[in-house]
């Protein structure tokens, strides 16, 4: 089975910005520089031939370069617990577009639409039950902000689990179709 999941990855400059703000919240598992990426849709666990359907689905996705930029920090709970610290992106319009077009080639694929509502960024850090309290990060980084950067492309990753976190391996990457129209 493939654990797998597309996404961006941001030029380095943004992701040693972002490694340089990860700190002072106790328990916090930050992430690390090959796990910082923009997901534009989690598929999970699919076997080799599904996998080699998305693979091939996700090749006939046509759009054009866009530019983004990191705006602000935010974090996700899951029962009243925080599990995830983010930085936030701007504009989210492209990226929302890029994501519904990445979940109907996985629907062409065979899988399930994903229902959950799309709120493009990068996780910063994961959390168990014991983290610290993060009110004073936010409250720092709320005003994050990046210089635009342009995105060209994005790419199929295969996760692989391990008690020290996740490691993603490049699959394959789908580049941006300079012609067409967004």
């Amino acid at each position: 089975m493939h654990r797998l999941f597309v996404a961006i990855r941001p030029p380095a400059d943004i992701r040693a910005g972002l490694i340089a703000l990860m700190n002072g919240i106790n328990g916090a598992r930050w992430q690390d520089d090959d796990q910082l990426h923009i997901t534009l849709r989690f598929i999970g666990e699919v076997d080799r031939h599904q996998a080699n359907d998305i693979a091939d689905a996700l090749a006939n996705i046509r759009f054009s370069p866009f530019r983004t930029a990191l705006s602000g920090v935010g974090c996700f709970d899951r029962k009243g617990h925080v599990n995830a610290l983010w930085a936030g992106m701007e504009p989210r319009a492209p990226l929302a577009r890029l994501h519904r077009k990445v979940d109907r080639a996985c629907i062409a694929a065979g899988l399930s639409p994903d229902d959950r509502s799309y709120l493009p960024h990068i996780t910063l850090a994961r959390f168990g039950r014991t983290a610290g309290p993060m009110d004073a990060f936010i409250a720092l980084h709320a005003g994050l902000a990046s210089a635009p950067f342009t995105v060209d492309e994005f790419a199929l990753y295969e996760s692989h689990l391990s008690q020290n976190g996740s490691t993603y391996h490049l699959i394959e990457r789908y580049r941006a179709d300079r012609d067409e129209p967004e």
